[in-house]
C-alpha cells in the first residue's frame, strides 16, 4: 500500500510539472506497471509470512519451550502474528498448570500407596493369625490391638493429608482473631509436656504476655505443636527445647530451637517437602508434620525458616507479619 501512494504521488507530480500528453501518457504506463510490480511484491511478502506462521506454529507443536516470534509486516498480518502469540501463550500456560496439577495427584497418590503399604502388610498378617484354629484368647486380643493401632494410624494418616491438601489447593477457611501467643504456647507445653518429661528434655517458654497475633487459634496452635514436637524428637535426654518471642511494628518473630542432634547440610532445604525424612528421622515419622507446620503459617501471612548444625541443634524461626 505504501509503494503504490509512492507512484501515484510520483506520477501525480510528473504529470503537473511536465503538461505533456506524450509524457502524461508514459507516466500513466509507468505508474500501471508500478502497481503491477507493487501488487506482486506485496502478495510475495504476505505469502512469505504466512509461510513463517505456519512454520512458527508447526515449531510451536513440535517444541517443549515456546519458540521465539520474529516480527513481521504490519497490517493484517502482523495481527494475525499477534493474535496467535497470545493464544498460544495462553494454551502453554494452561497446559503447564494442567500438566503440573496432574503430576502433584500422581505424586500424592504415590505416596499414599506407599505410607499405606506398611500398615496394609500387617493388617492382613494379624487377620490371617487371628483366622488360625489354635489362636489362644491372649494372642486373639494381642492381634486385635495390633489391628487397631494400624488402623489409627491409617486414619490420622488420611486425616492428616486431608488437611494438607486443603492448605496446598488454598481451601481451607482459617479463622482469624486476635490470639495471645503465650497462652496458644503454654497449651501446646501442656499437652507436649509428658512427652518431653518421658523423652527428659526440658521444654522451655519464655513469652511475653502482651504479644499478640492474629490468626485461627486452632490451626496456628497445630502447627507450632509439629514444630516444637519435631524439636523434641530430635534432642537427646538431658538436653532443652527453648521457645521465646518478640514483636515490633513490622512482624511478631517466634524462635524455637533446641541443642539435639541437628540436620545435615544436604537434607536442611528438604524438610518443609511432604513425606521427606531426613537421615536421623525417628522409624515411625511419616513426614509431613514440618510440611503442614510451613503451609499453615503461610496459611496466615507468615513465614518459616530454619538453621541448624549437626551435633550442635536447631533453630526454627517463625514470623506473622
Amino acid at each position: 500500500m505504501k509503494i503504490k501512494l509512492i507512484i501515484t504521488g510520483c506520477g501525480l507530480l510528473i504529470c503537473l510539472i511536465a503538461r505533456d500528453p506524450a509524457v502524461m501518457a508514459v507516466t500513466l504506463g509507468l505508474c500501471l506497471a508500478g502497481f503491477w510490480c507493487a501488487d506482486l511484491f506485496e502478495k510475495r511478502k504476505t505469502e512469505k509470512d504466512v509461510r513463517e506462521l505456519t512454520d512458527y506454529i508447526t515449531k510451536v507443536q513440535d517444541c517443549a519451550a515456546l519458540p521465539e516470534m520474529k516480527e513481521l509486516t504490519e497490517g493484517s498480518i502482523g495481527i494475525l502474528q499477534s493474535e496467535i502469540y497470545k493464544v498460544v501463550t495462553i494454551l502453554r500456560e494452561q497446559y503447564s498448570l494442567e500438566h503440573k496439577q496432574k503430576k502433584y495427584m500422581s505424586d500424592m497418590m504415590s505416596d499414599i500407596s506407599h505410607q499405606f503399604k506398611t500398615p496394609l502388610t500387617a493388617i492382613s498378617l494379624m487377620t490371617e493369625l487371628l483366622m488360625g484354629e489354635n489362636v489362644t484368647r491372649e494372642e486373639r486380643m494381642e492381634y486385635a490391638a495390633k489391628i487397631d493401632s494400624q488402623i489409627n494410624k491409617m486414619t490420622w494418616l488420611i486425616r492428616n493429608l486431608l488437611t494438607l491438601s486443603q492448605l496446598e489447593a488454598g481451601v481451607l477457611e482459617m479463622k482469624m482473631s486476635p490470639v495471645g501467643l503465650k497462652e496458644v504456647l503454654e497449651e501446646i507445653s501442656e499437652g507436649l509436656g509428658v512427652m518431653a518429661e518421658m523423652a527428659e528434655v526440658e521444654l522451655n517458654v519464655r513469652v511475653s504476655e502482651e504479644i499478640v497475633i492474629k490468626a485461627d487459634s486452632h490451626w496456628i496452635r497445630e502447627a507450632l505443636s509439629n514444630i516444637i514436637k519435631n524439636c523434641i524428637e530430635h534432642t537427646a535426654a538431658g538436653g532443652h527445647v527453648n521457645v521465646t518471642a518478640s514483636a515490633n511494628n513490622l512482624c511478631t518473630t517466634l524462635i524455637i530451637e533446641d541443642n539435639g542432634k541437628g540436620i545435615e547440610k544436604e537434607h536442611l532445604p528438604h524438610i518443609f517437602e511432604r513425606f521427606y525424612k531426613a537421615g536421623n528421622s525417628s522409624p515411625n515419622s511419616v513426614g509431613i508434620g514440618l510440611a503442614m507446620a510451613k503451609q499453615i503459617i503461610g496459611s496466615h501471612g507468615g513465614r518459616i525458616e530454619a538453621e541448624s548444625e549437626v551435633g550442635k541443634g536447631t533453630k526454627f524461626t517463625v514470623m506473622f507479619y
